[in-house]
């Protein structure tokens, strides 16, 4: 599949169906919803879902934690392969380095944690209330 097999030249496809296509969202609804919720960045600018994309343009997606920032290369409608949809798009090497960090960051942090190796008492529950109170003044 080449990067415009999918829609011809003179087409334009609209947001919410591009991230769609470009599997960033399972869904078109749930891709409406990111970009109603400011999860989305067209060229710098909170788009509406309706917005027209264009080949070139910068698209910053968040998606929980994750964060991604992609140039368009493709256009298309349908939702296709994985191999097919990451044709529609070359992400940033800086988006990818900051992705890779902070995934890092995050088994980092996780490995750090050490859960308690039995609940706590009624009298260390009541000194963690204490604690977590005067933190909270």
């Amino acid at each position: 599949m080449s990067k415009t097999d999918s829609t011809p030249d003179n087409e334009r496809v609209r947001l919410d169906k591009w991230l769609c296509a470009a599997r960033f969202f399972k869904t078109r609804t749930m891709a409406r919803e990111a970009i109603e919720g400011g999860k989305v960045r067209y060229e710098g600018q909170r788009p509406k879902a309706g917005k027209f994309v264009a080949l070139g343009a910068r698209v910053q997606v968040r998606k929980g934690a994750t964060e991604f920032e992609v140039i368009i290369e493709g256009l298309s409608e349908k939702r296709r392969s994985a191999a097919e949809a990451q044709m529609l798009y070359t992400e940033t090497e800086a988006s990818a380095e900051k992705r890779e960090e902070n995934a890092w960051r995050r088994r980092m942090m996780q490995a750090a944690e050490h859960p308690p190796a039995r609940r706590p008492n009624k009298k260390q529950r009541r000194e963690l209330q204490r604690m977590k109170d005067e933190m909270s003044y």
